[in-house]
């Protein structure tokens, strides 16, 4: 019965809409041919077409785009953790290009860009009227050339300029250090080679420093996200069971949820896991599984707000079209969407500047002060000054870093204790 009411309604509509259709598809056949044929410039066919193309998904959201032959091939090397650029991740907003963050040991990172920077122009050349994909291809070319960024930056008076130098960009998505007594992890991006990464700096981790690991930082602070699989397998490798991430599309009966599976590869140990605003898509469903399932204390400022998935569509010619297909969750429910993850401890970066003017002074500095008759004391006085400084250097250096050390620290002090 229920067909039956529908089917006319459906048949009314339908002839309608597909004549609309083709009358806008005919009439972009004549815009096309009124270009081709009168445009101050000889044009060429495959740009115009192309161009239409992109305008098409650019309009649609920041994500979406085609991509040409080279922009595909690129693409595919980003995702194996090779290409060649400036290393910076980028959005169009306002008419500008907008920087989300720019990679670690890239060329754009030691020039001093920052998440939120504004690029205005490109070797002088106004970006206003581009495209995301036209401003990114001025900005690509030969390794060892040289490209001068014009910025705007929140607090600055003026636009300034930033020379760079392209390069080979080789990501090491995962790079490891011993703390001290704890482990510190750095994911820059999440590519083919993350989960592995992962897997290895744990282990070494563990081998330099023994039993005596306190915890695990781990910092995905400037990370731009990337492949959903790797985001996946990350935060699956310290939760032993309930929801990941889900993806909504627009058709919700498709909704795919993301599992864990049982095994904890940090064995429970206390965790800290740092981002900012420049941490976006991947490392939010990272740190949204981790800290709905209250594995991990988030510690920074909120992060990006990118909660949409982009599908790659392959098309004939060696083309494809990255296209928004879905909306991510966290296990509670919760869209990240514009609004990012909002730390559980929220901690600016901070300029930290020391106070003493002179080195540090005690009893055993006074003249005739009795001498402690412990004689191992002087080599654990000596190892905690050793363990001071480093402490001291890291919170001129990283302020959050040193807050979240200095948590896992704490958090070990109240852990339960093996019995012998």
């Amino acid at each position: 019965m229920t067909l039956g009411l529908a089917s006319p309604a459906l048949a009314q509509s339908s002839p309608t809409t597909s004549a609309e259709t083709y009358r806008l598809l005919n009439l972009f056949g004549d815009v096309f041919e009124q270009v081709k044929s009168k445009y101050v410039e000889e044009v060429d066919d495959k740009q115009l077409i192309e161009a239409a193309i992109n305008g098409m998904l650019t309009s649609l959201d920041p994500h979406s785009s085609y991509l040409n032959m080279d922009n595909f091939e690129e693409m595919q090397v980003d995702t194996r953790g090779e290409f060649g650029g400036l290393g910076i991740e980028v959005t169009m907003e306002e008419g500008f290009v907008k920087v989300i963050s720019p990679i670690y040991d890239t060329p754009a990172e030691k020039a001093g860009l920052q998440p939120g920077d504004f690029i205005t122009h490109i070797d002088g050349k106004p970006i206003r009227g581009l495209g995301l994909n036209e401003a990114v291809e001025m900005m690509r070319g030969k390794v060892n050339t040289d490209i001068i960024l014009t910025i705007m930056r929140k607090g600055e008076t003026a636009p300034f300029d930033v020379t760079l130098t392209r390069a080979v960009i080789k990501i090491q998505s995962v790079r490891s250090e011993a703390k001290d007594d704890v482990g510190y992890i750095r994911i820059t991006k999440f590519n083919e080679q993350t989960f592995s990464g992962l897997q290895r700096a744990i282990t070494e981790l563990r081998d330099q420093i023994g039993p005596e690991i306190k915890g695990l930082v781990i910092d995905m602070r400037n990370n731009p996200g990337g492949l959903l699989d790797q985001a996946i397998s990350v935060s699956d490798a310290f939760l032993d069971k309930g929801e990941i991430v889900s993806t909504r599309p627009r058709d919700t009966e498709n909704t795919e949820r993301y599992n864990a599976r049982p095994g904890d590869l940090a064995d429970g140990l206390p965790m800290i896991v740092l981002i900012n605003d420049g941490s976006a898509s991947a490392s939010e469903i990272v740190a949204g599984a981790l800290q709905d399932h209250r594995r991990a204390v988030i510690m920074g400022t909120r992060s990006f707000g990118k909660g949409s998935v982009q599908t790659i569509l392959p098309m004939p010619g060696n083309v494809a079209l990255r296209l928004t297909t879905a909306r991510y969750y966290t296990p509670s429910g919760k869209s990240i969407q514009e609004v990012g993850i909002v730390p559980d401890i929220i901690v600016p970066q901070a300029r930290v500047e020391s106070i003493e003017a002179a080195q540090r002074r005690s009893e055993a500095d006074l003249n005739g002060a009795l001498r402690n008759e412990d004689e191992t004391i002087s080599n654990a006085e000596s190892d905690a000054n050793d363990r001071r400084n480093a402490a001291e250097e890291i919170a001129l250096e990283d302020y959050q870093l040193s807050r979240a050390l200095d948590m896992i620290r704490g958090i070990a002090l109240f852990a339960p204790r093996p019995q012998g």
